[in-house]
This record gives C-alpha cells, sequence and structure tokens, in this order.
C-alpha cells in the first residue's frame, strides 16, 4: 500500500473469537479505491477494513475472501463467504463499513449476523517494547 497503514485488531465480543489481528485501515480515498487489489491473497491474521462503505465489488481480484458489513456500532448486518473475483456485492442500507478478511474466517469464528464486534488499534510486540528510560513513571529523582 502506498504510504504507512495503520492496522486494527478485529474481536467478536459476541462468540469470543478474534477475526483478525492485523487489518488494515482503508479510510482515504485513495486507500479506498486500491483495497484488495494487486494483492495475490490475505495472510491468516490480515484483512482491510474499508471506512465507509456499505458495498464491495471484486472487479481485478485474483483470490476469494470473506465479507463482513457492519453497523456504526459494529455489529453486523451482512456478511458473505468466499466472495469470487469479478463480483458485485450490493449495498447494504445498514452497513457503514465493511471488513475483507481471509476465506473461511466467517466460518472459523462462528460469526454471524447480529454479533457485536470490537475494532481496537493493533500494536505488535516492538510496538509495546519501549526502553523503560522513556517511561516517565520510571524516572529516578
Amino acid at each position: 500500500m502506498l504510504g504507512k497503514s495503520r492496522d486494527v485488531f478485529v474481536f467478536n465480543e459476541t462468540k469470543g473469537t478474534f477475526l483478525a489481528f492485523r487489518v488494515a485501515v482503508a479510510d482515504s480515498i485513495l486507500s479506498r479505491l486500491v483495497g484488495l487489489l494487486g494483492r495475490k491473497s490475505l495472510k491468516p491474521d490480515q484483512g482491510m477494513w474499508i471506512v465507509p462503505a456499505n458495498s464491495i465489488h471484486t472487479f481485478g481480484m485474483v483470490f476469494s475472501f470473506d465479507v463482513v458489513m457492519i453497523d456504526k456500532d459494529f455489529r453486523v448486518v451482512s456478511m458473505k463467504e468466499m466472495v469470487k473475483p469479478f463480483r458485485i456485492m450490493l449495498p447494504k442500507l445498514r452497513a457503514e463499513s465493511v471488513i475483507e478478511l481471509p476465506a473461511h474466517t466467517i466460518f472459523r469464528s462462528r460469526t454471524q449476523v447480529g454479533d457485536q464486534l470490537l475494532i481496537g488499534p493493533y500494536e505488535s510486540k516492538k510496538d509495546m517494547e519501549a526502553p523503560l528510560s522513556e517511561d516517565p513513571a520510571c524516572v529516578n529523582e
């Protein structure tokens, strides 16, 4: 992708399962336009969150993936497993955004319409390992 991407995790609070740990946020005109185009696949822990969006197309894609549509409160309003290339998903009026995930994610996470999702910032182990000297609470007086 162009520029530095922000990643989030997606957790199904209703089922107690993760959908993905590293979901790129596509919230600019360019990132929403490009989406997953140019990729050959998604790794099992990856995805793309398109904000705002209430429909998608898969023209130019070369792999199938799962789609979860959510409302403004992150509740699942629609989903489709194994969306194949060169398809259109018609708009869902209640959907505010779309999460594109690796194939079989919906099945593995047991996600259903009506489930409540939690979306939060992804922090890698590297991000969490800041030197102690940078923590103001650890400075000796």
